[in-house]
């Protein structure tokens, strides 16, 4: 019996030596965070549908991505994320096992295997000048033979081998204002055509040799008129331009490397025809398309270079690339959008008037108008002919049309997010109902024993499997209504086509998508884009009743002064509540922090010319708005000029846009920055939404500093002229990165530091009291990060504790951006090895968790970073009272810790951004990186110190409570025989 109790004493003991670590169990991963790969806006695709391997159509992207997706159900394959500079130009197919991508503006050519994705070579091509960029891969059916690679690209002529990449010769063009359009090689000849404008009139001809680079010939012929620039290839020894006037095409004839036009007017050609004509590009042989107004033309070239209209519709019409039909025969597909329904018609080059195959497939509205059409044949049971249709639609998302159906979608839009904001799910009316998840004894005994395997570290591959799914179905993490801890939440993200999403956070799942009907083109607005998006009704009194809504803003072009369109949208449904364009510009938003009756918060729209809108327009918003107009400033950023301007608002506007709802500006402040020797790169603020728990913190000995905070500070950082460039692009020397911190009301700078030898980019943190930046320092040829935090000496007094006590002191007195503040500046530096793409910090409820700095890496994971690596106040050799408040002992560089990584061992490919929301539950942040893929997670920078963990092991508990219980009655017993023994002696 002793030994019993032996055994359960030891086993309490390892029981509560156990400490908690920061990796997870392989079990764990996938229970609070998702990741959803994407590739983006797809601009090339290739099909490669061999009887034998895999079917797969390789594809680019705007986002800088090539991969090969699987045919059947759309899945990736394999990607590559090129870098942000890295556009790919081209895609082709060579040897029948290499993908050959041209990219950097014609200067890199790649070869990919196209299996696996693994690189093959790389070749670099140099040039004299930016030029149009073409690739051409010669076709052959021996699949051993060295099909050349003709490159076009840096104003140069390249011919590639496409088994190594290597450079077999280069031709550059002596005239220097020629301007390549096409290369053309006729089928199965040893030449090429290389056409081009070196004039408005002026149109040559090069005869190269395709083995060799040896020019052959080298034709030039001046046309009457002048040409518009826009040429399209109908034959191997046709082409056909538009004039300047845009009103007449001339056919474009080389036979035998000699130059030959022939004009007709278009009015000639097509009765009623009126207007600018603009040219499509059309790849199929003997026939192109020309628009003019909103009819499409479709033209074809006869023998003898005659025109001949053989087709013409008003419907917006898409045309895909030719397609190898049977010998010698070209096919290629239409798509019409009439309404939600969209019309492919196949049809052959040299046979108009049949259709070898006509569809009518249902669409939803919400993914526009289709863009570009890819197509591939195969050959069914029946040894009759089908076909398959890669669409890319206007809001970025990629379909598989087959027999009349979509087979699969893909929302590639998710992959070019402009903006995010959140919103609280909906209540549930009847109460909080519990999932039931054990519905009997014995499933309720298997699942502790399966949870208390795991914990133990005994399950087997199929217990793992098990766990997991048990935790993902008692989780309730996918539930449509708002939860206790407030992890459930919607995202609403705005994308780059203009489509709005709402993703779930529990599982990542697109609850509703819209595409916004005035972020999408139009002949009032041809270059819609979406800017921002805003909480605009958060209804807490009428939340059962009333649905919270977010305010979208977009404009209709690049420039600084295109006009400005609102929506408005409801986050439960999807549905927009009203929308409309504005007559003013939208050069920044500011949200205010009052809202109306409706609880509709006020927000100003700033416009090109600084005059200020208020939304919504109505006599409450203006009464609340007058009473706070005193109080209200801002402040402009001229990155180009170097100039920070303050602005305080005016009772009115002037000129033709005064009305009551519309306000001036006045210049309150200006800081110059001198152009020869600074220049702005960053600027960064705090978020309005943060939560600072205490204004004092505790240091050595008892000892209390304030921290100043102000939502008014603005960080910036400057650096020389010269060293704006690139890493690299000046010496030490010349370099160098000045930050401030400018108060945004005064104009007053309230600190200065200058890092001399080092250059950006700068990616910064705003919190609290305190900004952290990183930044590269060429003199030690390392990145580092430095901290700056800023403590208020005007509440030094208060730390005299009678003051305290007869209320003498200065905490609840007023402060004023115009006082002079006493402020004192404490700041150091640590090297850092990895370069940054994005920052951001931890958010918590109440503020009182500790920080974690959330670092984007150039490797796309984020890894977190906590604050107490970067407290300025660290030393090398702290005291013991440091030691007790937790400062680090001070070294030259910040760790990376492995189980720190927040992705754990994912990539979020392309990261630009990462995003913290406060949870309900105080240790608790979520987190949300996107880039060309998303991912979420939840985040508890102190552990979850207000909650049991999700994996908690109530088994465990219950063991170790029996065991404490058996313990007591044994020793009871025990007890109990000693003594009654001891009073029988």
């Amino acid at each position: 019996m002793a030994a019993a109790v032996r055994f359960f004493i030891l086993l309490l003991l390892f029981l509560s030596s156990l400490n908690p670590i920061l990796s997870l169990y392989e079990d764990q991963v996938g229970l609070v965070d998702w990741h959803q790969q994407y590739i983006g806006k797809v601009k090339h695709a290739v099909f490669h549908t061999q009887k034998t391997g895999r079917k797969r159509v390789v594809v680019s992207t705007e986002e800088n991505v090539v991969a090969s997706l699987d045919l059947r159900h759309g899945e990736i394959f394999w990607r590559h994320v090129l870098g942000t500079k890295d556009a790919i130009d081209g895609i082709d197919i060579a040897l029948g096992k290499y993908v050959i991508t041209l990219s950097s503006g014609g200067s890199i050519l790649r070869a990919w295997n196209l299996p696996d994705g693994q690189m093959v070579w790389e070749s670099s091509l140099q040039g004299p000048k930016d030029s149009k960029t073409l690739l051409l891969v010669e076709k052959s059916s021996k699949v051993d033979k060295d099909n050349m690679v003709i490159v076009l690209g840096r104003g140069c002529l390249h011919g590639v081998s496409s088994v190594d990449g290597e450079i077999l010769w280069k031709k550059e063009f002596d005239t220097q204002s020629l301007k390549i359009q096409q290369v053309i090689q006729p089928p199965g000849s040893d030449f090429i055509y290389v056409v081009g404008f070196s004039s408005s009139s002026l149109f040559e001809v090069y005869q190269i040799n395709a083995k060799n680079g040896e020019e052959l010939q080298h034709e030039t012929a001046a046309f009457t008129g002048d040409f518009s620039q826009e040429l399209s290839l109908v034959s191997s020894e046709t082409l056909v331009a538009l004039d300047a006037a845009r009103s007449s095409l001339v056919t474009i004839s080389l036979q035998s490397g000699k130059i030959s036009f022939q004009q007709a007017y278009i009015s000639h050609l097509v009765e009623g025809s009126s207007g600018p004509a603009v040219m499509l590009p059309s790849p199929v042989t003997g026939i192109f398309a020309v628009k003019i107004n909103a009819v499409t033309v479709f033209i074809k070239v006869t023998g003898e270079g005659k025109l001949e209209v053989v087709d013409k519709t008003e419907h917006t019409t898409i045309i895909s690339d030719a397609l190898p039909f049977t010998e010698g025969q070209q096919a290629f597909a239409l798509v019409q959008h009439e309404g939600n329904k969209i019309h492919l018609i196949m049809k052959l080059a040299d046979n108009w008037g049949s259709d070898l195959l006509k569809e009518t497939i249902e669409m939803d509205q919400q993914r526009g108008l289709v863009h570009k059409v890819f197509v591939n044949n195969y050959i069914r049971t029946d040894r009759s002919h089908g076909f398959r249709v890669l669409v890319v639609m206007e809001d970025h998302s990629l379909l598989l049309l087959q027999q009349g159906a979509v087979v699969w979608s893909r929302e590639e839009s998710l992959a070019s997010i402009v903006d995010i904001t959140t919103s609280e799910l909906p209540l549930e009316k009847q109460g909080v109902s519990v999932a039931k998840v054990e519905h009997n004894l014995f499933e309720w005994l298997k699942g502790h024993w399966l949870k208390l395997k795991g914990t133990l570290m005994l399950a087997s591959p199929e217990d793992v499997a098990a766990i997991q799914k048990i935790r993902l179905k008692s989780s309730e993490k996918s539930k449509m209504t708002r939860d206790h801890n407030g992890f459930r939440k919607l995202l609403i993200v705005l994308t780059r086509a203009g489509k709005l999403f709402a993703l779930h956070t529990g599982d990542g799942r697109i609850v509703w998508s819209l595409l916004l009907p005035l972020l999408r083109y139009s002949e009032n607005c041809q270059h819609p884009m979406g800017v921002n998006l805003y909480q605009w009704q958060v209804p807490h009194h009428h939340a059962m009743d009333e649905n919270p809504s977010v305010l979208v803003v977009g404009k209709c072009g690049q420039s600084s002064d295109a006009l400005g369109v609102l929506s408005f949208v409801d986050t439960y449904t999807g549905k927009v509540l009203r929308s409309f364009g504005l007559d003013h510009s939208v050069a920044q938003v500011v949200p205010l922090p009052s809202t109306d009756s409706t609880e509709q918060r006020l927000h100003l729209i700033i416009d090109a010319d600084k005059h200020a809108h208020l939304y919504p327009k109505t006599p409450e918003a203006v009464g609340i708005f007058q009473s706070e107009l005193s109080n209200i400033y801002g402040y402009s950023i001229e990155a180009d000029n170097g100039i920070i301007k303050g602005h305080a608002l005016k009772s009115k506007c002037v000129g033709k846009e005064a009305d009551e709802y519309c306000f001036g500006t006045r210049e309150l402040w200006s800081v110059v920055f001198p152009s020869e020797s600074e220049k702005i790169i960053a600027t960064v603020t705090r978020r309005p939404n943060e939560v600072v728990h205490t204004q004092a913190k505790v240091i050595v000995d008892q000892d209390v500093m304030y921290k100043y905070i102000s939502r008014n500070l603005l960080f910036v950082a400057t650096v020389a002229p010269k060293a704006s460039g690139e890493i690299g692009s000046a010496t030490p020397e010349e370099s160098w990165l000045i930050v401030y911190l400018i108060d945004t009301v005064t104009g007053r700078i309230l600190h200065r530091m200058s890092h001399h030898g080092s250059q950006g980019p700068v990616h910064a943190v705003f919190s609290e009291n305190w900004v952290v930046y990183h930044y590269f320092n060429l003199r030690a040829h390392r990145y580092e990060m430095s901290v700056i935090e800023i403590y208020d000496q005007s509440r030094a007094e208060n730390k005299d504790v009678w003051k305290l006590v007869l209320g003498k002191h200065n905490l609840t007195s007023p402060i004023s951006s115009y006082s002079r503040p006493e402020v004192v500046t404490k700041s150091q530096s640590y090297f850092f090895t990895h370069s940054v793409k994005a920052m951001a910090v931890t958010l918590t409820a109440k503020g009182i968790t500790s920080k974690q700095l959330l670092i984007g890496t150039i490797g796309d994971q984020v890894l977190a970073l906590d604050k107490r690596f970067l407290d300025p106040r660290r030393t090398v050799n702290p005291t013991q009272a440091e030691k007790e408040e937790g400062i680090i002992p001070l070294t030259d560089s910040l760790p990376i810790i492995p189980q720190s990584y927040v992705t754990h061992a994912l990539k979020v490919e392309g990261l630009r951004g990462i995003i913290t929301v406060p949870a309900k539950l105080e240790s608790t942040t979520l987190v949300f990186a996107h880039g060309v893929d998303l991912f979420f997670t939840q985040l508890a920078p102190s552990r979850t110190y207000d909650s049991l963990t999700e994996d908690f092991s109530y088994a465990l508990l219950l063991l170790t409570i029996i065991a404490l219980v058996a313990a007591i009655f044994v020793t009871w017993v025990l007890s109990e025989r000693k003594d009654l023994q001891e009073k029988w002696r």
